[in-house]
């Protein structure tokens, strides 16, 4: 039996203080979602890299959008960020452990309430790093009141 997966601070941490780019998994226009809210606070006060990627490839906060991970031109990612229903984020994962070389992605970041426990053992055994069922804005203020982001 697998042992449920636990999110190491370190790795949250190392993620939110890089400045890498973030990939946003069903980020659109649509300014009602959450992955808007948090997309546009990792832009804007986190001072990250966005990229928006949705079936409609829209273009969000002036970053080109793509339909999938394959889709994305060769480049550093430094975090996938999966704002997708729990049945349907494996996909995305199994995406990110095929591009992982092509495009120097470090990790996966499945939002709140996004859980898969399979498809985190995959991208774990393919050594990408794995946050489960939790938010950066979240995270980064419970990090930021304890010294580690600001």
């Amino acid at each position: 039996m697998a042992i449920a997966h636990q999110n190491d601070p370190d790795l949250i941490a190392q993620l939110l203080a890089d400045p890498g780019t973030w990939v946003i998994v069903g980020l659109s226009q649509n300014t009602r979602r959450t992955a808007h809210r948090v997309a546009q606070w990792l832009q804007v006060e986190q001072n990250k890299r966005i990229i928006p990627v949705h079936p409609r490839a829209e273009e969000v906060f002036g970053e080109q959008g793509y339909a999938t991970l394959a889709d994305l031109p060769d480049q550093d990612i430094k975090v996938v960020d999966c704002f997708v229903n729990s049945d349907l984020v494996g996909d995305i994962v199994d995406q990110a452990i095929e591009q992982r070389d092509r495009l120097s992605i470090d990790a996966v970041w499945m939002q709140l309430g996004v859980v898969d426990e399979d498809a985190a053992d995959r991208a774990r055994a393919a050594g990408l790093g794995v946050i489960m069922d939790t938010c950066p804005k979240i995270e980064a203020r419970r990090l930021g009141s304890l010294g580690a982001v600001r």
